[in-house]
């Protein structure tokens, strides 16, 4: 039993949650593109006050640990860590991808979306990684992984064995875009929370599944790549 603060940052949604036991106390979150770093610590800040709660009483900090944006993922482990650091309190990683299942499920459960046959679904979590590229995993109904976590390139023949006769759900900000080439597929309204961390994080927490506060690196899973700037330093300033 645990209260514990979750963190989510690894796409355009900045996601905050304050978890006791398992379940869900309060939530903040936007999803104002590329303002994270601004967002998150007036967002922690709100949901401890609001529920009356001192950074000094949590257990534990859960941040998402990948894949997903190079940039949300270090802003959102940065933090956690030098709250875990001040406060001297663990640090639990959860999987994006095993968070997003965990969200779609409790939709399902609560009657927000509805699929046909869902116990017998194939989950298929994706997050955007630019083009037709997504960061993807299949899970059965009750979330549990039945592959590991790729980046892979959607085409027509794309998880042809896992769409041949159960239904085929997909869902996340890398989903959309693939609803049109995967023939047969369902495509449902799910976004990342921090509240599909909830269970996870209470669980890890449990069984004593904790980072090394000052070695953890987020799940990249692909090299980050700088681009090269379209005009000079010198031109910007000049213009």
């Amino acid at each position: 039993m645990a209260l514990i603060l979750a963190i989510e940052t690894g796409t355009d949604i900045c996601s905050v949650a304050l978890v006791r036991d398992g379940e869900l106390v309060a939530l903040r979150e936007s999803d104002e593109e590329r303002n994270h770093a601004k967002k998150i610590a007036v967002f922690v800040d709100e949901l401890l006050r609001e529920c009356g709660v001192a950074a000094d009483e949590l257990d534990a900090v859960a941040v998402s640990k990948g894949p997903g944006s190079y940039t949300g993922l270090r802003i959102g482990v940065s933090f956690a860590k030098g709250l875990c650091y001040g406060q001297n309190i663990p640090l639990v990683a959860v999987g994006s991808l095993d968070s997003l299942v965990e969200v779609a499920r409790e939709d399902y459960e609560a009657g927000i979306i509805d699929v046909e046959n869902w116990n017998d679904a194939t989950l298929c979590p994706m997050i955007d990684a630019r083009r037709m590229e997504v960061y993807t995993q299949t899970f059965n109904a009750e979330g549990v992984a039945q592959s590991d976590v790729e980046a892979k390139i959607i085409d027509e023949e794309s998880f042809s064995a896992e769409r041949n006769g159960k239904p085929f759900v997909i869902f996340g900000s890398g989903a959309k875009k693939c609803a049109d080439v995967l023939e047969g597929a369902t495509f449902i309204e799910v976004v990342p929370s921090a509240r599909g961390m909830a269970r996870l994080a209470e669980q890890a927490f449990a069984e004593g599944k904790t980072e090394d506060v000052a070695y953890f690196e987020p799940f990249y899973l692909k090299d980050f790549v700088v681009g090269t700037a379209k005009k000079s330093l010198l031109e910007r300033v000049m213009k």
